[in-house]
């Protein structure tokens, strides 16, 4: 065991000092205030559950990425949660499975993964979202879009884009229209997903590639996608209704942010079903948040389902740097305590002496108490 650097943090994981603890609490208690005020309630699932729970609940959950450890007491493997939205599916099927649907309930705190994923070295985020359970058609799909939105907004973000795809695109098409051999079909899904038109072809994808170029700008993509849609099988048609769903989700937001679409869009999309979209801002690097609709393992074919995810670690460091210094004021030894207390509650920050050596400027305080009230330092 090397014991040379005791204090050093394991690779993937940091301590948030004062001024960006302050600015990640003032993001995460936005985001909260948005999910409250549009009727979601908060759940809070442990950090660890069983394996099995955690995996099972939603196809393409991927046990690989979690910390995993045997429980002394059961002796059953354990795991921490490498994403809320599996406990979500849980709670939503066991405790709250006699509640009223749809069921809107919203979560907050921190999640943790074995590995980082892309160039970001993070290996634990905060993790916040909504899910609505019991509903995936338009309008459950549009009220989550729309929310996510808000609370980005609400939260500092500006910007914002949302960029939608279509989770099931292959296995739709494969089912009827353009059929595939079932092994294939992971193949051209990868291949579509990497943009690569010869590995397309090599996967014997070769009636996808016209989808390569169905991105972009959404109402120019749309109609790109459609009209291959109309060329596809016999008659055409597999995906009118995804396309038409796509279009009255746009319609709903009003020109309220920019749209785009790629309707072959796999990654961070593991277990949606019909309906995907990922959430960016100015000036944030990658992507801010994730969502779509999806189905919770269960009896016959499940539940289905509608939420999101932001992941907001990076608007944090965003908001952090943007943030004024705050006012803090300064208790001398012997100062009046009913007005120190009357000043707390009026938004007042306030530091107490301990000592005679206690000064305002070294304790980092821009003002102190006199007899005349709050003075500049």
């Amino acid at each position: 065991m090397d014991d040379a650097a005791p204090d050093l943090l394991p690779e993937g994981l940091e301590d948030r000092l004062p001024p960006e603890a302050a600015a990640a609490t003032r993001v995460m208690r936005a985001i909260q205030d948005v999910m409250h005020s549009h009727g979601y309630d908060r759940v809070l699932p442990p950090m660890i559950e069983y394996e099995r729970s955690l995996a099972g609940r939603m196809a393409g959950i991927n046990a690989r990425r979690m910390f995993r450890f045997v429980d002394p007491s059961s002796l059953r493997m354990m795991a921490l949660r490498a994403d809320y939205t599996p406990q979500i599916g849980r709670i939503a099927q066991t405790r709250l499975a006699d509640a009223p649907r749809p069921l809107r309930l919203w979560y907050a705190g921190q999640v943790l993964t074995i590995k980082p994923e892309g160039l970001d070295p993070a290996r634990e985020w905060l993790q916040c979202g909504g899910e609505l359970v019991g509903a995936d058609n338009v309008a459950a799909a549009s009220e989550i879009v729309t929310m996510a939105i808000e609370a980005l907004e609400t939260a500092g973000a500006t910007g914002i884009s949302v960029d939608f795809t279509l989770p099931d695109l292959v296995d739709t098409l494969a089912a009827d229209a353009m059929p595939l051999p079932a092994e294939r079909i992971e193949a051209v899904r990868r291949e579509l997903d990497a943009k690569d038109a010869g590995g397309l072809v090599e996967a014997g994808g070769e009636g996808y590639l016209p989808l390569l170029y169905a991105t972009g700008e959404f109402d120019t993509a749309i109609e790109r996608l459609a009209a291959f849609d109309a060329a596809t099988g016999s008659g055409g048609g597999a995906l009118a209704s995804r396309i038409a769903g796509l279009k009255e989700i746009a319609a709903s937001l009003g020109g309220r942010v920019r749209l785009t679409l790629d309707p072959s869009e796999r990654h961070g999309f593991e277990y949606q079903s019909w309906f995907g979209f990922t959430l960016y801002a100015d000036g944030v690097r990658g992507a801010l948040g994730r969502g779509g609709t999806y189905r919770i393992a269960g009896e016959g074919k499940g539940e289905p389902a509608t939420g999101f995810s932001l992941y907001p670690d990076a608007l944090v460091d965003i908001v952090a740097l943007a943030d004024a210094r705050e006012d803090l004021l300064f208790l001398p030894l012997g100062h009046n305590r009913e007005e120190a207390a009357r000043l707390r509650s009026i938004g007042w920050r306030t530091v107490a002496a301990l000592s005679e050596g206690d000064a305002p400027g070294v304790l980092g305080c821009t003002h102190m108490l006199t007899s005349e009230g709050p003075q500049p330092v």
